[in-house]
This record gives structure tokens, C-alpha cells and sequence, in this order.
């Protein structure tokens, strides 16, 4: 009798990073208990949502995916969880879309045995469109290579804060960190399994350990797990302004902390923060910029910015362009408003007009592009540490793009070809003693960098770490 086929779950994740850790979190414990997991829409037994509902468009894009997975796959179990909106309208609509299941942040860790015990019962366990086929059009996740690479860790969940725009406080509940040293064990565990990169992440990273009685809860839990840990990185996903101090500051000594900082800015107006009911005010944001470039000269900064926040005037949007181009930020994420029903902003009577809206974004965008242009630029002809995660095959028969990232959040893209370096290659023993192929996947090598190549820059493996960088040809390398 032969054995039944392992069942194929696909986890499909939008929005933030916290998000994520909660994807890689479920995937690994569906792992364990043999599943195969891949993240993009494909047949499977099951298909699970992990939605965002920041914005309308995070909103719009979650009930595609639900609609998309019903279509893929009429007879799997299609689990819709995350921030979605969890008022029994949403839930009627979620159902009328095809979803079976609607699972609230709060019980995200029971999915997995939930799914197991369902398909027990149903006797269905490893039925349904298991074949090595109904993967082909997902990427699977095994140990070796996305759980492998850059994980991430949740350290806290839930927001205190009241932001007149944000619909956080509402799906994630109340700010509750999770105890130091499970932090800690947590990352030892990725540790073991050959991770290179812990991003720490949660809803307010800057007041971990505020109900647990500490008082500087994030700069406590960085040093306990420099001292506990040989991780070669650790990365915080994102903190406030009013989060940064010289104490915090003093730990990025250690090279094993990335050089990279997200700081909401919002908005340059004071006006229009105090609206939104941030905790900062510009020159406050200010401070905080110059502190951590005086401590680290090559550090990112990067930064979320609001468009058309309900009563922003031309005056307060110029004052936020100005500050955004003073500030030179590695990166700057552009949203126009959106009205999120049960937030204060949402009964504002002096709602920006779309077409206004619209312009300022355009303006924004286009600022940002530069901005991140600028900061590349500065790092052309230097060699930095990269930590390379995937290979996407090109269509031109030429080797595949692997790309990888600096600590300071640099996209860097190469390509190569096997027989240089013995250490990486994929196979061995051939009698010319070179190899048909190699992998730099969760490899931390240095790479000179280079020209300008889409979201980040061409990189030349150093000959000491990896095999030179293929011929491109004239025409450089092609990102796909």
C-alpha cells in the first residue's frame, strides 16, 4: 500500500512584517508535521490568507486573494486571517468571497492543528492535489532556503497607541510582549537551523517590555541576545522617534546589529502629526535622524509617509516634501490616506479631495525614487557584506539573478558560474575538478558593489568568498 502524498498548504501573506513572522511561524509547524508549504496561489488542500487591512488597497487585494483561491482550488479548506475587518460584515463578505474559515489574530497559533485535526476528521489528510505538479506554480518553502535565511522573530503584538488613522489598535489588540527569554529561545532556535538573519518585529518594537515591568525593554533584550546568541545578524523591523537614545544607539557597536532604521515619519507638519495624534513633533523626528548618523555614518533610514491626511493644506504638504528631501532617507514608503471605518480620522469633515490626493502622491513618489537613487549611489564601489537569499531563473538562458541583502538594506543582485570556488559548489567529484553549478542561498559573502541594476545595485562576488560574475554583454544584466 502506498503512502498517502504529504498535503500541499499555501500561505499567501500581505502587509507588515509582523505578518510575516506569524506566516514563517505557521510554516514551520506545518512542516514538522509533514506538509508541503509553498507561498504563491497554486492548487493545494489548503489555502490560507494572512491579510492586511491598513489601507482599502490592502482590503481589496485580500478578497482577491480569496477569490483567486477558491478558483484555484473549489475543494480546499480556504482560511482567511490577519488584520482583515472582523465585524460580522466583513466576516458575511469574507464567506460570500469563499472562505471557509475566518481566523482572528488572536487565534493564528491554533490554525495549523485546527487544519491537521480538520482533515483528520474528514479523512481527507493527504488528499486533494499533492503531486510534485500542483507545486509547480508556487515556490516552496523548505528549511534550507526562505526559513532559513531571514527569519522573523515576533517579539510583541498589540498597539497602546490611539493614532487617528489607524485601524491596528482594533485588530491586534492591546500591546503584550512576549517574555525575554522566550525571545531569546526563539532565536537560538533559528540559530540552530543555520539562520543568518533574526528580524525582531511587532506592532510597537520601540515599548517592548512595557508590561513586563521593564524600562528600557528593547535595548535589555538586544544585549541579552548579543550575549546569548552568535547570530551572525539582528535586525529591528521598525521603532518611533521618541524610541531613540544613546543607550539604544550605544549596542549598534556590535556589527552583528544592521545599520538600518524604519521611523514613521507620517507627516513634516506639526499640525497634521498632532491630528494624527503622533507622539513627536518634527524637530523631535529631526533629532532622532541626526543621533543615529552621528552614531552610525552609513546607516538607512527609512520612513512612512502619509498623503492627504484629512485637513492637510498645500503649506503643511510642502513642509512634509521639504523635510522628506532634507532628511535624504535610504527608502520612503508612500500612502495616500485612507479612510479606515471606526478611527477618528474617518469623521473628519475636512477630507482631502482625490484628485489632490492624487497629485501630492505623484510628488511624493517621485521624491522618494530620487531619494533612494541618492542613497545607492553613495555605496557604489564599496564592498559590503551581503546576505544572499534566492535565485530567479531569466529567460534568456543566461544564469540566474541571485540577490541578497546588506545590512544596511541594500538590494544587491549578481550572477556567476561554477568551478571557482569549491566551497560552493552544488556537486562534487567531477573528474575535472570543476563544478556544473553553485549556491550562494543563506551565504553571507562580500560583494563589490556596482552599477544601478531595478530596486538595488549589480554586485561582483569578491574571488575569495565566490566564483566571478558571469559575462553579461554589453547590455548588462537583465532583472526580471
Amino acid at each position: 500500500m502506498s503512502e498517502r502524498p504529504s498535503p500541499v498548504v499555501a500561505i499567501l501573506t500581505l502587509g507588515c512584517k509582523l505578518n510575516q513572522a506569524d506566516s514563517q511561524a505557521l510554516a514551520r509547524e506545518l512542516l514538522a508535521h509533514g506538509c508541503q508549504i509553498i507561498d504563491r496561489p497554486a492548487p493545494a488542500d489548503a489555502l490560507i490568507i494572512n491579510a492586511c487591512s491598513v489601507t482599502h488597497v490592502a482590503d481589496r487585494k485580500s478578497r482577491h486573494l480569496v477569490r483567486l483561491a477558491r478558483r484555484l482550488a473549489p475543494e480546499a479548506t480556504v482560511i482567511l486571517t490577519g488584520c482583515h475587518e472582523q465585524n460580522s460584515s466583513g466576516h458575511d463578505l469574507a464567506r460570500r468571497l469563499g472562505a471557509d474559515w475566518l481566523v482572528a489574530n488572536a487565534d493564528k497559533p491554533a490554525i495549523a492543528q485546527r487544519l491537521l485535526h480538520h482533515w483528520q476528521e474528514q479523512g481527507r489528510l493527504g488528499a486533494g492535489p499533492t503531486t510534485p505538479e500542483a507545486c509547480a506554480s508556487g515556490t516552496a518553502i523548505q528549511p534550507s532556503d526562505g526559513l532559513r535565511t531571514r527569519a522573523f522573530v515576533k517579539i510583541q503584538e498589540g498597539c497602546n497607541e490611539v493614532c487617528a488613522f489607524c485601524v491596528v489598535p482594533r485588530t491586534r489588540g492591546r500591546e503584550k510582549s512576549v517574555p525575554m527569554r522566550d525571545v531569546v529561545a526563539q532565536v537560538l532556535s533559528r540559530q540552530a537551523e543555520g539562520v543568518k538573519e533574526v528580524v525582531l518585529t511587532g506592532t510597537q518594537v520601540g515599548n517592548y517590555g512595557r508590561d513586563l515591568g521593564l524600562c528600557q525593554g528593547p535595548t535589555d533584550l538586544l544585549a541579552a541576545l548579543l550575549a546569548e546568541t552568535t547570530i551572525p545578524r539582528l535586525r529591528l523591523s521598525s521603532l518611533q522617534a521618541q524610541d531613540i537614545s544613546e543607550s539604544l544607539l550605544r549596542l549598534w557597536q556590535n556589527r552583528r546589529l544592521c545599520r538600518h532604521f524604519h521611523l514613521p515619519l507620517q507627516s513634516g507638519s506639526d499640525r497634521i502629526l498632532a491630528a494624527m495624534r503622533r507622539r513627536y513633533t518634527v524637530d523631535q523626528f529631526r533629532q532622532a535622524v541626526a543621533i543615529i548618523r552621528r552614531w552610525l555614518p552609513d546607516v538607512a533610514i527609512t520612513t512612512d509617509v502619509i498623503v492627504g491626511f484629512p485637513g492637510e493644506e498645500d503649506e503643511d504638504f510642502e513642509r512634509t516634501h521639504d523635510l522628506c528631501q532634507e532628511l535624504a532617507f535610504a527608502a520612503i514608503h508612500v500612502f495616500p490616506y485612507s479612510r479606515r471605518p471606526g478611527t477618528l480620522a474617518a469623521l473628519a469633515k475636512e477630507q482631502v479631495p482625490h484628485a489632490v490626493k492624487r497629485q501630492r502622491l505623484q510628488r511624493m513618489l517621485k521624491l522618494a525614487r530620487a531619494s533612494a537613487d541618492a542613497f545607492r549611489a553613495r555605496f557604489r564601489g564599496q564592498t559590503l557584506d551581503v546576505l544572499w537569499e534566492d535565485a530567479r531563473a531569466r529567460q534568456d538562458g543566461r544564469p540566474p539573478l541571485w540577490r541578497g541583502l546588506t545590512d544596511n538594506y541594500l538590494r544587491v543582485y549578481t550572477s556567476a558560474r561554477g568551478g571557482w570556488a569549491s566551497g560552493l559548489c552544488t556537486e562534487n567529484g567531477s573528474a575535472s575538478g570543476r563544478c556544473p553549478g553553485f549556491d550562494l542561498a543563506n551565504r553571507l559573502l562580500p560583494a563589490r558593489l556596482g552599477e544601478p541594476l531595478g530596486d538595488g545595485l549589480w554586485g561582483e562576488l569578491e574571488p575569495a568568498g565566490a566564483p566571478p560574475p558571469v559575462d553579461v554583454g554589453p547590455g548588462g544584466p537583465a532583472c526580471r
